[in-house]
């Protein structure tokens, strides 16, 4: 009986035939790769793939043998495919991305919008980044601040896309798939919720709290300490405040932040009431031009895959072959396409970068409808 010393030499044995007939395989891949850049030839051929994985699996004995080849060979062309996207980045064939690369925003001359009303946490956000002299006007709702940028009437919105405890805002993903609107900037906004009532109410008058569902949610243990209390949602935090001002009621109170307080008039009865004083909120910053920022470092995709075991795995190996670290992943349903979907993801880089250029020219390839939300 063989020991496992020798067992073990027998596969390097073998593995380095594997290896020298892989530098092989590759040069070949490498002169096809010529062969289509000097041709205009598209790189993947998926009918070409799917013939080639048949007739792999079929020289093979036994179910394992047969997912295991074809799995090898999946990759054995995944590899030749980035080599050829590599040589043709490197001829110049990617294309001319459609985004023009600029040195600054104009904070001072812009017209920005922001969802919500006068207080609200986007106006913070939008006053942290464009500064107190911003000039601004406020919208009802996401969509309307989407279209008043596509239509021009503002330069830029302003607009939550995540929370740190309450997860994606996902209205915010449908929307930058439907709009040509474009992210270049984002900033993050702590959340601190307070409790805000009349001048001169007390803990003690309060009956009744307004806010938004998820700032209720996210003062709940604080609110649970006052059982008595009603809870009642509206549309925002800012819109509660406003509401218990209007209302001149000294038994209703706002869970708002101090910002809001201040803007509508309201004492802050009980401030740093979140259930986590770690709750933030991403905002973004949205054109309708095509530009990134010099210094950009993120990069926003949208893209569809077919609907087959493994379309995702491969496709996520753009980002891993060209050492990118993908930093977030969201799916939605496809409109008119029952149990079909489309991927949002997030990954590090700038659209300069020879990576990125050849990861995109990879992703366009092999996946369907891929738009590149923004750079930023």
């Amino acid at each position: 009986m063989e020991t496992l010393e020798d067992l073990r030499k027998k596969l390097d044995r073998i593995d380095d035939q594997i290896i020298a007939l892989y530098e092989q395989r590759m040069e070949v891949c490498g002169a096809v790769g010529e062969y289509k850049v000097k041709a205009g030839r598209k790189v993947f051929d998926s009918q070409r793939e799917k013939e080639k994985l048949a007739d792999a699996a079929s020289k093979v004995s036994g179910e394992f043998n047969k997912k295991g080849i074809r799995e090898l060979y999946q990759q054995l062309m995944s590899m030749s495919r980035k080599l050829q996207y590599q040589q043709l980045v490197e001829a110049g064939a990617l294309g001319r991305l459609p985004f023009i690369r600029i040195d600054a925003l104009d904070r001072d001359s812009a017209r920005v919008v922001f969802q919500g009303t006068e207080g609200a946490y986007s106006q913070a956000a939008m006053r942290q980044f464009f500064g107190e002299a911003v000039n601004s006007f406020h919208v009802r709702t996401f969509r309307e601040a989407m279209e008043a940028i596509e239509e021009g009437a503002a330069d830029y919105a302003v607009l939550p896309i995540e929370n740190s405890t309450a997860g994606p805002v996902i209205e915010m993903y449908d929307l930058l798939d439907e709009f040509e609107n474009y992210i270049v900037v984002e900033t993050i906004l702590p959340v601190v919720h307070t409790l805000a009532g009349l001048p001169g109410a007390e803990l003690g008058d309060i009956r009744r709290v307004y806010s938004k569902t998820e700032a209720l949610m996210q003062t709940a243990r604080f609110l649970d300490e006052h059982s008595g209390w009603e809870r009642i949602s509206v549309v925002n935090t800012a819109i509660a405040a406003k509401k218990v001002i209007e209302d001149k009621d000294i038994t209703q109170a706002a869970v708002c932040s101090s910002y809001a307080a201040q803007v509508h008039g309201l004492s802050v009865l009980a401030d740093g009431i979140n259930d986590d004083m770690d709750n933030s909120t991403r905002f973004i910053v949205v054109t309708n031009q095509k530009v990134f920022l010099r210094n950009a470092s993120k990069i926003s995709i949208r893209f569809e895959l077919p609907h087959q075991s493994g379309s995702l795995y491969g496709i996520l190996s753009h980002f891993i072959y060209n050492d990118l670290n993908m930093t977030k992943i969201e799916s939605r349903p496809i409109k008119g396409m029952p149990w079909e979907y489309c991927f949002f993801v997030d990954f590090e880089g700038n659209l300069e970068d020879a990576a990125v250029k050849n990861a995109i020219r990879g992703l366009r390839e092999e996946s369907k409808n891929l738009k590149i939300l923004g750079n930023y």
